[in-house]
């Protein structure tokens, strides 16, 4: 069981490659009280549901994982002041609303595994994985209208519309290998992105950041963010389950066109993108060998891998807005971990 005083370690969502295992604790070293805060703070929340469903939402907030999304809310608000219990409801908000989109996207892409155990919707069914995200939404949404002031509530509705309108997007394209590098990127923005930069910019503005600090906080976030979900993209197709600690193949399966299949079917005979669309139709797991060789052939990972390199390049510029500190080059050095995890894929 949940309990307030339960605690996580505070590491990435991604899994951490060889190499750099200690880079991420001395990162998050700043924030380790915040996080403890978050952590009890949404321990708490179990109590807030009947008590029918708490059991649910307690496995769902139990799978948490490595809270990246509020290290980033802690981080940011360090960048111009400091944190405050503002900042931890803030990160809790965040969170839930994060956790809800993580049990939606398990049903959509028939994700069996996350982190490393069951999904609810595999422990239980799908109709219960959908209605606890709605009940972690609304209550994300309960808790953001207790601030003194809208602001807090219409930025945290605003991000979950435009995380939904992303999924709802990439949902629509499932099947398209046609899609542009543009249409890719702008879904990420939305699905991913936006969340990243809703972190970044309440973390600084309810740390009393200006607002020239808190755009630029937002567009690190976004670019991040974006960053990240190429990463996360790319571990689905040259990663191993033990590595990301979920099933593998889904996005392929589901007819998702992530950015390496998008490359690939830029480049390759218009026959292999018209295979690969006769195998999506009928998937199974040994398919996806066969995809990673023509991946390799045609270099679609060092080239999503040089994508993620230019997203983050737009994140560190868009530091330079900050005042100089160790805070902001923890933000910095933020951008060289999720670097090293990207060049760790595919590497036997």
């Amino acid at each position: 069981m949940l309990t307030a005083g339960t605690q996580t370690s505070p590491l990435p969502d991604a899994p951490i490659t060889q190499g750099t295992t200690d880079q991420w604790p001395e990162i998050v070293l700043s924030v380790s009280p915040f996080l403890d805060g978050v952590q009890q703070e949404l321990a708490g929340q179990v109590a807030s549901f009947d008590a029918e469903i708490a059991p649910y939402a307690e496995y769902a907030l139990a799978n948490q994982g490595k809270q990246l999304r509020a290290t980033l809310t802690g981080l940011a608000a360090n960048c111009v002041g400091g944190w405050n219990d503002s900042v931890i409801k803030a990160a809790v908000i965040i969170e839930m609303v994060h956790l809800a989109t993580l049990l939606h996207d398990d049903i959509m892409d028939g994700t069996e595994i996350r982190r490393n155990r069951p999904t609810l919707a595999r422990n239980w069914d799908n109709t219960t994985a959908v209605l606890v995200g709605d009940c972690l939404f609304a209550n994300a949404l309960r808790l953001a209208a207790e601030f003194p002031t809208t602001d807090v509530c219409r930025a945290v509705s605003t991000a979950t519309r435009t995380v939904c309108s992303g999924e709802i997007i990439q949902s629509h394209r499932r099947g398209n290998l046609q899609l542009s590098q543009k249409e890719y990127l702008d879904t990420l923005r939305m699905k991913t992105g936006e969340l990243f930069a809703i972190a970044c910019e309440l973390g600084g503005s309810l740390a009393g950041g200006d607002p020239r600090e808190t755009r630029a906080l937002r567009a690190y976030g976004m670019a991040l963010g974006t960053a990240y979900q190429v990463y996360d993209d790319c571990l689905d197709l040259f990663g191993s389950e033990a590595e990301a600690g979920k099933s593998l193949g889904t996005d392929i399966a589901s007819g998702k066109a992530t950015l390496p299949v998008i490359l690939l079917c830029e480049q390759a005979d218009p026959d292999i993108a018209a295979q690969l669309g006769r195998m999506i139709d009928k998937w199974d797991a040994g398919q996806l060998n066969i995809l990673r060789g023509w991946l390799s052939e045609f270099n679609t990972l060092e080239q999503s891998q040089s994508r993620l390199e230019a997203l983050l390049a737009i994140a560190r510029d868009a530091l330079g807005e900050l005042r100089e500190s160790d805070h902001r080059d923890e933000l910095e050095e933020l951008t060289l971990f999720l670097a090293q995890q990207s060049a760790g894929l595919g590497v036997c």
